[in-house]
């Protein structure tokens, strides 16, 4: 959905901490370009006030109890004239830039950008382009120069990250050690590291993994 003729650009904002919603909005409003419609503090309630008012632009946090960020984007892939969204938010792990963009994300700005860049940023999506900054853009080409994992391979590094060996591992998926070995060998080369504590450091700083408790149990 875009803006027409030279209407106000209209903005919700997602984001859980009412600080953030309260200081974008008193920024933006001072724009007559721009309009605030209003704020969500979940993914739950921003669906249902497009709905009911649907926005040009949303900037949209990641992190957000319930229904997080990328909940929204692939919910709104399913509306037939989806606004824009430019994720706003704290993290910036290559895999948080990745989903986001993969799921459909026009911008990709940190909490710390400039006044000026953000302003920027909801002009140029609003004429139909993304808007990445450069550093945002490096980080995503290189995440997309590695493969997925798969879907087993992240339960083994999961269970890896757990302590796990690979007799371990084998025992409780029901493998072979040979199939986990392939399947470990096979991972370090996707995150392009050389053993099994480097894969796991790497890929919770890079947010392919989180520090969570034992996946299985």
């Amino acid at each position: 959905m875009s803006k027409q003729n030279h209407s106000p650009i209209r903005i919700l904002i997602v984001d859980d901490h009412p600080v953030v919603c309260s200081g974008l909005t008193s920024m933006l409003s001072a724009l007559p370009e721009l309009e605030v419609i209003g704020s969500a503090a979940s993914g739950e309630e921003a669906l249902a006030l497009i709905e009911h008012d649907p926005p040009h632009i949303i900037l949209l946090d990641l992190r957000m109890p319930g229904m997080d960020g990328i909940d929204v984007l692939y919910a709104l892939k399913k509306m037939i004239s989806p606004p824009s969204v430019i994720i706003l938010t704290s993290f910036e792990k290559d895999e948080d830039i990745y989903r986001a963009i993969r799921a459909g994300a026009q911008g990709y700005l940190i909490k710390d950008t400039t006044e000026s860049e953000m302003i920027a940023a909801i002009f140029v999506v609003d004429s139909g382009k993304r808007y990445i900054p450069r550093h945002v853009a490096a980080r995503l080409a290189d995440r997309m120069m590695r493969s997925d994992l798969t879907a087993r391979e992240l339960q083994i590094l999961e269970l890896v990250a757990f302590g796990s060996t690979n007799k371990e591992i084998a025992k409780e998926l029901s493998i072979s050690d040979n199939t986990v070995r392939h399947h470990v060998n096979s991972i370090m080369e996707k995150l392009q590291v050389s053993d099994r504590t480097e894969a796991v450091a790497t890929a919770i700083r890079k947010g392919v993994l989180s520090e969570t408790e034992h996946p299985l149990k």
